[in-house]
């Protein structure tokens, strides 16, 4: 059991059985290598303690652990029907003009093309624009600079979801 001053929602996450823990972290982070090490270094006594070890287990990913993170993200404009994370995070392209999805569209595959995987961002509060203007920025990136954006902006998603699952309500 956790201690009593855990707070409710780190402490039924901390309670979980190994398996509905990695799921969980999982669906905030598709690297299973990143949801192993976060799932056994359970129990966390506060959530800065478990955003230090997602921060940590981020760090150490791999190329090939990155592109399965990368995996798990829809396009930005392009939500995944049921998944309420990408189309809650991604609400800045909601109400969008049809150019401006057009022109994500054709950014999206741009950078798709040059880097080999999606473009990530953390989108939670960006606007459209914001989103496009970033992309238009980072796309002409060496793929190594790219590439440490990239385990930036998934570093601030992560932190985002780990915050929704340890202080969601039972």
């Amino acid at each position: 059991m956790t201690s009593t001053s855990t707070p409710p929602g780190l402490a039924r996450f901390n309670d979980l059985e190994e398996r509905a823990a990695f799921a969980a972290l999982h669906e905030a982070c598709a690297s299973s290598t990143w949801a192993r090490r976060l799932t056994a270094a359970r129990p966390y006594a506060t959530a800065e303690e478990l955003y230090a070890a997602s921060d940590a287990a981020l760090a150490e990913l791999t190329a090939a652990d990155l592109a399965e993170a990368m995996a798990g993200h829809p396009p930005i404009g392009r939500p995944r029907p049921g998944d309420p994370a990408s189309a809650r995070e991604q609400r800045g392209m909601a109400g969008a003009s049809d150019e401006l999805k057009a022109e994500m569209l054709e950014l999206n595959l741009a950078y798709q093309e040059r880097f080999g995987h999606v473009f990530l961002i953390c989108a939670t509060g960006l606007t459209g624009e914001r989103m496009r203007d970033a992309v238009k920025a980072r796309i002409g990136n060496a793929p190594e600079r790219e590439r440490e954006i990239v385990r930036t902006e998934l570093g601030k998603i992560n932190r985002i979801r780990l915050a929704r699952l340890v202080e969601e309500d039972a």
